[in-house]
């Protein structure tokens, strides 16, 4: 019963108990036992034959010599093959890999090298989605905010009320995409300190509530620069149960995770769909269980392991709301990151139609009496 979870614990590279056949130890352990039984076995010739002593004495060293040289060259050769992909990893090429032909210490590195390469390979990848996603985001606003501005400054439209508001909206734009910026700095830190306290959910939550269908509303007729919605036709309903419910964390950071996915559910939503967003009690005192749900396409199985992770906007071929770009990609990664800080939990869930996100928060660290 218990080879199941055994194998799910052996890494790649690592046999069965724990114990190479073919490791370097055993190899060079070998290399011992057959000099020793060569030089052995010659000297027990020469004795009953009558052998000159030097004469086996070098033969028996040429022999040591050439299975020492043998074991020598198998041990050293893929190395040198590993320090040629790595000086190529470290000059910024990541296609090469080490071939792991190999069922000793020596395959293991090899599988780490390979294992480094495509980490390394991603992470590139990464910064530079992220400086085209950037340069996108920021070419929109600054161009809308540039072409207002000369207009004033040619004589083209006056400073009125009007102009200068939606210079304001393109403003507020590039403020918005600076934040997620910011956010994404703080995720790679790591250190974020946490204010929690008491608050009562309802009350909190409806407020998440008005601020995204007030932004919604004041963005609706503009394209968005940050990824943010402009949906105004998707209804949003809230859902606390107990009414009285009350929970134990930072709403700050909170208010970052229901607003991000209120603004990916909405995003995903059909013509005047509809996001539930549900509040329930968790196991533990203060603990909080959030549930976002949508009436959209789904995200399909096999790619719920990469909702959460940063740049991914999701299948290209699944259709997204009216009124939306697919955002940066980073609006689930920040949510994931908040939860993340209070030792909680957020996953995809199953549904039996669209999107179904569950958030658990820890709440209160259980006492010891």
């Amino acid at each position: 019963m218990s080879s199941g979870r055994d194998a799910a614990r052996r890494s790649p590279g690592e046999p069965w108990g724990g114990v190479r056949p073919f490791s370097v130890k055993t190899k060079l352990g070998a290399l011992v036992v057959i000099s020793v039984l060569i030089t052995t076995g010659l000297m027990m010739i020469a004795m009953r034959t009558e052998t000159e002593l030097r004469f086996i004495t070098v033969f028996s060293m040429i022999a040591t010599l050439l299975i020492t040289q043998f074991v020598a060259h198998s041990l050293t050769s893929p190395l040198d093959e590993m320090n040629a992909v790595a000086r190529s990893i470290s000059h910024g090429d990541y296609t090469r890999r080490v071939r792991e032909n190999r069922r000793d210490e020596l395959g293991d590195l090899a599988q780490t090298i390979n294992r480094m390469a495509d980490e390394l390979a991603a992470q590139d990848r990464q910064r530079k989605e992220l400086v085209a996603n950037v340069s996108h985001e920021l070419r929109t606003p600054i161009a809308g905010l540039r072409a207002v501005l000369e207009n004033i400054v040619d004589g083209v439209t006056q400073a009125d009320p009007e102009t200068m508001r939606t210079a304001l909206k393109q403003t507020e734009r590039l403020g918005r995409l600076v934040e997620t910026l910011l956010d994404l700095s703080r995720l790679d830190n790591g250190v974020v300190p946490l204010k929690k306290r008491r608050f009562e959910v309802w009350p909190y939550l409806s407020g998440v509530l008005k601020e995204a269908n007030m932004v919604a509303s004041a963005r609706a007729g503009m394209a968005s620069g940050s990824g943010s919605h402009t949906r105004t036709d998707v209804h949003l309903h809230l859902d606390v149960s107990p009414p009285e419910l009350s929970a134990h964390a930072d709403p700050e950071r909170i208010h970052q995770v229901v607003a991000n996915l209120i603004d990916n559910a909405v995003k995903h939503s059909p013509p005047h769909g509809r996001v539930t967003v549900r509040a329930r009690r968790g196991p533990h005192p203060e603990s909080l269980e959030l549930e976002v749900l949508d009436e959209g396409p789904g995200i399909p199985k096999s790619e719920w392991h990469r909702v959460f992770e940063r740049f991914n906007r999701g299948n290209a071929n699944r259709p997204h709301g009216p009124g939306s770009d697919g955002g940066t990609g980073l609006g689930l990664a920040i949510a994931r990151w908040a939860v993340d800080l209070h030792g909680g939990r957020i996953r995809v869930a199953e549904s039996e139609r669209g999107c179904r996100i569950l958030v658990t928060l820890p709440g209160l660290p259980s006492v010891s009496s």
